[in-house]
């Protein structure tokens, strides 16, 4: 098996390195990540400057390429440039936080694996669903057995999907399951400050907002205990409309 990691915490995380360790064990690995953090970039691609690539070592041996850019370069340029061969999945994380509900859009985790799928590729984000809880040893082991999972399971056609690990100790993980994208969001505050020079600036801050998604959702999941991996898709269009306006006869009239 032939794995292309990335993130979008940064090459240097200690996340993308957890899951490393496990992945190397049943596949070859390549990593190419962002050398920056880029957290919350989500779909975003470069186009008005140079990609650079750098050799990353870390534990004194060469540990992947780290681009300057987004995530979904990232897998651009592996694609195009770095793989000789396409890989048999595309991996991203372990990012240091959930990537629940509305969450998804944003999340430049989610993001790169997205792209993995684009460029058709069976791909998942897996993400530990706090940014308090260090311990990335539990989220790394399930990488490990959902990449094997997918690989060993062709009749699994599906290309996209969503990870969340609960920071729980393993022997308090009750399981895993397939979820539907929760519709949790977030009331938005811009806080106002002065730095030290007079400047006004404003930093993002708000509460989060939890609306009833039933016991099947992704945060409801590892709120419970469970491993949440939600399949999802890139295609946003919104099906039902159409048959709502099957039977209307469309006019231009001004």
């Amino acid at each position: 098996m032939k794995i292309l990691l990335t993130n979008d915490d940064g090459i240097y995380s200690k996340g993308i390195y957890a899951l490393y360790e496990e992945l190397v064990k049943i596949a070859e690995v390549i990593v190419v990540a962002p050398i920056t953090e880029q957290s919350a970039v989500g779909h975003a691609i470069t186009i008005s400057d140079p990609l650079r690539i750098y050799e990353v070592t870390r534990r004194n041996r060469f540990f992947g390429y780290g681009v300057k850019g987004t995530p979904a370069d990232c897998v651009k340029l592996a694609f195009d440039d770095i793989l000789t061969t396409k890989p048999d999945l595309v991996v991203s994380g372990i990012n240091h936080g959930a990537n629940l509900s509305s969450n998804v859009i944003y999340s430049g985790t989610v993001s790169a694996a997205t792209e993995g799928a684009m460029l058709g590729v069976t791909s998942f984000a897996i993400s530990l669903a706090s940014v308090e809880y260090d311990d990335f040893s539990v989220a790394a082991k399930f990488g490990s057995f959902f990449a094997k999972y997918l690989y060993g399971n062709k009749e699994i056609n599906h290309l996209l999907f969503n990870v969340n690990v609960p920071p729980l100790k393993r022997e308090e993980i009750k399981g895993w399951k397939y979820t539907v994208q929760g519709k949790t969001r977030y009331l938005d505050t811009f806080e106002k400050r002065v730095d030290p020079r007079g400047n006004t600036y404003f930093w993002l801050t708000g509460e989060k907002i939890i609306d009833d998604n039933g016991e099947n959702s992704d945060d409801k999941a590892v709120k419970n205990g469970y491993i949440s991996v939600t399949p999802l898709k890139y295609d946003l269009t919104d099906y039902s409309f159409f048959k709502e306006i099957d039977k209307e006869e469309l006019k231009w009239e001004e």
